[in-house]
């Protein structure tokens, strides 16, 4: 037989891994940053890793500790949301934005009457002046955040963040909308939550996620390279490489994996080269569409929920619809698809279309 102390000592080691193991899953999860009752929140007070703590490239897109440390306790809780069975299953809406959430009240009658199936969470550069929408289910759903810059990595970093949050935050998350100051919602809320959650959908492991995924695009050649010519090999050749639109819906477990993955992100987190920049670095528009068709092709749609119209577009802008141009039959061509699925949401919208927009609201937007 073993002595005592023998034993003693190993259960002590025992102990002490299982400690060091589950640590991540015993510390409760932090609340996104309160917004409280202000209308306008310091830029102070948006996010813990504040302006000045950005990472190689000054925008907080270095692997930090508290970055790493969020992202690992999500990927280890994000299983938690299979277990949910009494709850209903949640879409959780995540706004990334450098101004002022204006469609806001547009957004509230979106969601009214559907109180305890959907959760809102807000990334805000904390450089922006951030007034809030006079709208209860904006407020206190600010997550921690870091500056953000066009054509640059750290809005991957900020749209890992929001993923992660929102897993951390509510395990009933099992849809994770990705969304800009500049949406607005096509559809009435039943109408896209039928759609995501159909009758027959009776086990949510398996359900896909709705994101754009195209290959053979005139302008992927200068994407690829825009790091430098072999800056992608070995993780990703030039034939494993795709497009697609920055805005995505993704299904609980893709959530997980992209908040978990750090190979790929390790590539596309690399600056574009300062003659890319300009036309050819959008790396949240490719990271995204090549993770997810190289770890789950089949699980993937393949299209977007969220429509854009590029025709005209300038600067790498899409076109910005305006008040005049606001009718039902732009929200009939918005809303038409060649996919599944309508689209549900659509961008660029001036701030001068919330007006328009509430005016038809109940008659044409959120009537089914």
């Amino acid at each position: 037989m073993m002595s005592s102390p023998m034993v003693l000592s190993l259960l002590l080691f025992v102990s002490l891994t299982a400690l060091l193991l589950l640590a991540p899953r015993l510390s409760p999860p932090p609340p996104p940053v309160a917004a409280g009752d202000q209308e306008e929140v310091p830029a102070a007070g948006v996010g813990v890793g504040g302006a000045g703590s950005g990472g190689p490239w000054g925008v907080g897109v270095g692997e930090e500790a508290d970055d790493l440390a969020l992202f690992r306790r999500a990927t280890l809780d994000a299983g938690a949301g299979a277990a949910v069975s009494a709850a209903p299953s949640k879409v959780a809406f995540l706004f990334l934005t450098n101004s002022d959430l204006t469609f806001g009240p547009l957004w509230e009658r979106f969601f009214a009457g559907h109180e305890g199936r959907f959760s809102v969470y807000v990334h805000a550069d904390p450089a922006a002046q951030l007034l809030l929408p006079p709208t209860p289910s904006f407020r206190g759903r600010f997550v921690a955040a870091k500056p953000t810059r066009r054509a640059d990595p750290s809005l991957i970093a900020a749209e890992r963040r929001l993923l992660a949050a929102a897993l951390l935050d509510d395990a009933a998350n099992v849809y994770f909308a990705l969304l800009s100051q500049h949406c607005v919602p096509l559809q009435s809320f039943a109408r896209l939550y039928g759609a995501l959650f159909p009758p027959r959908a009776a086990h949510h492991h398996r359900l896909p996620s709705y994101i754009e995924v195209l290959t053979g695009e005139p302008q992927m050649p200068s994407r690829y390279v825009a790091r430098g010519e072999d800056a992608m090999l070995p993780e990703v050749p030039y034939d494993r490489f795709r497009i697609g639109s920055q805005f995505f819906t993704l299904a609980r477990r893709h959530a997980a994996l992209v908040v978990g993955e750090r190979r790929l992100w390790r590539k596309f987190r690399v600056p574009c080269l300062p003659e890319m920049q300009q036309d050819s670095c959008y790396p949240e528009e490719h990271y995204f569409p090549t993770l997810l068709d190289m770890a789950d092709s089949a699980g993937v749609a393949r299209y977007t929920l969220t429509r854009v119209n590029w025709t005209g577009s300038v600067a790498g802008h899409p076109h910005t619809y305006t008040a005049p141009e606001v009718s039902p039959r732009l929200i009939a061509q918005l809303r038409a698809s060649n996919h599944t699925h309508p689209y549900m949401f659509a961008r660029k919208f001036a701030p001068d279309c919330l007006g328009p927009l509430l005016a038809i609201a109940d008659t044409v937007l959120f009537k089914d």
